[in-house]
């Protein structure tokens, strides 16, 4: 029996009911970001290997595991969440499809050095460093949220590093900082393939933003048609309830 502790509970993935995941209101849990990555991003199916940034609990490697059978790997600088990762490998035992590394993000190309991956995905920190008086007092949600320990710079140089000739970036970020995603893409070597806004319902302003990127890649970028998360009366629509509980 996998261990818990403080506030955490044992949920159900939305879309998977036979996978389960640790998670904690207080520490970490999963947002529809990470479900709605997950379902965008490339992953290579039988060859190659995936490497998941920023993972938190290994959400985003749990959902991975539905469409792919390589090895994946989630890297995690904080170490309680970490903890929570490697716990939740084991809850579903995949533990020879995937693992956890506690370290931070700007360390991994010196770690794999020419050793690069198929993918690499990231759900990064979307809010520049608080001011004191601003940041959230509790330090999990405030490390995640916020570019306390890696900028959004740090964050695409590290996945273009990671990434092999040809590989795949994908990304989870919010629709203002679109513009500097992309100076950032092009600065370092990822050519932006595909994208793909998200709106909370017709009519309202997009909220999130999902891009991906091909290193050294071609020109010439795809973008998708928008997805729209509610109806006008608040019902999930029929695309996302797909996304979220399969069809």
């Amino acid at each position: 029996m996998v261990q818990l502790y403080g506030d955490e509970r044992i949920d159900y993935l939305l879309a998977e009911e036979n996978m389960r995941i640790i998670q904690s209101p207080s520490v970490f849990a999963f947002s529809l970001d990470a479900v709605l990555l997950a379902d965008f991003t490339y992953v290579p199916k039988t060859r190659g290997k995936i490497l998941d940034l920023c993972t938190g609990n290994g959400v985003i490697p749990l959902f991975l595991t539905t469409r792919s059978s390589v090895p994946i790997t989630g890297v995690e600088i904080q170490e309680r969440l970490y903890d929570m990762a490697v716990r939740n490998i084991e809850l579903n035992q995949l533990d020879e499809q995937l693992e956890m590394i506690h370290g931070d993000l700007k360390d991994m190309p010196a770690r794999y050095g020419n050793d690069k991956f198929d993918l690499v995905t990231c759900n990064p920190p979307y809010f520049p460093t608080p001011q004191s008086d601003e940041q959230n007092i509790n330090e999990h949600l405030a490390i995640a949220r916020h570019e306390i320990h890696c900028t959004l710079e740090d964050v695409i140089q590290s996945c273009s590093r990671l990434a092999k000739s040809g590989g795949k970036v994908s990304m989870v970020h919010r629709p203002d900082r679109l513009v500097e995603i992309i100076e950032l893409f092009k600065k370092y070597k990822l050519e932006p393939k595909r994208m793909r806004l998200v709106y909370p319902k017709e009519g309202k302003e997009a909220n999130i933003l999902l891009i991906e990127g091909t290193r050294d890649g071609k020109p010439g970028l795809n973008i998708l048609p928008p997805l729209y998360a509610l109806t006008q009366d608040d019902q999930y629509t029929d695309e996302l309830r797909e996304i979220l509980y399969g069809k």
